[in-house]
């Protein structure tokens, strides 16, 4: 096994471990953390969480399973302020399937077999700060200077979208979300604990 997991499996040679981002508070009607499942961010909903970890960070499997696709996840060709991305979805032999997201490299590929702990990927860098302007929606244009590399995490019941006309970069457009769409902030903080 490939050390310890840290921050649910992003390893980071420093241990240094990268907090779940909190959902929105229904009690106090508050927004949730930057990059927390099913965020509103105005003009689409989040559909994963975002764990942010320095660019290059190796990413490992969770559990055992099935590598069921590998794809172009961002590129400047979709929203030009972007980087190129991949995903990989591996179906855990548990039954979920899961979407690791926005990573600068893959590891695997489809109908290759994971085990908990294995190097897929490595985290990636979405945003290009130089070609952020004043027409990308309000909370990109904040996130400008400050360039964050991060694992997108998305878990579904079943195979995830990944092309859709109401989902684009781990985003969902659409008035009712995506259907087999979990929040799976209860999942990784289960394995953490």
């Amino acid at each position: 096994m490939i050390g310890a997991y840290i921050n649910l499996f992003i390893i980071n040679k420093d241990m240094k471990k990268y907090p779940l981002p909190n959902r929105k508070d229904k009690v106090l009607q508050k927004n949730g953390d930057s990059g927390a499942f099913w965020e509103d961010r105005k003009d689409r909903r989040h559909c994963g969480i975002d764990l942010y970890a320095p660019e290059g960070d190796p990413v490992i499997a969770i559990e055992n399973g099935e590598v069921t696709d590998v794809g172009i996840m961002t590129s400047p060709e979709m929203v030009p302020y972007w980087n190129i991305t991949y995903y990989i979805v591996i179906r855990n032999h548990s039954g979920p399937f899961c979407k690791y997201g926005e990573l600068g490299s893959s590891n695997v590929k489809v109908g290759d077999t994971v085990e908990a702990g294995q190097l897929i990927g490595h985290v990636g860098a979405v945003l290009n700060s130089k070609k952020i302007d004043k027409n990308a929606p309000e909370y990109i244009q904040k996130l400008k200077d400050k360039n964050p590399s991060m694992l997108h995490f998305e878990l579904w019941e079943e195979a995830p979208v990944v092309e859709d006309n109401d989902y684009l970069g781990g985003n969902w457009f659409g008035d009712k979300g995506p259907r087999k769409l979990l929040d799976p902030t209860e999942y990784l903080s289960s394995i953490e604990s």
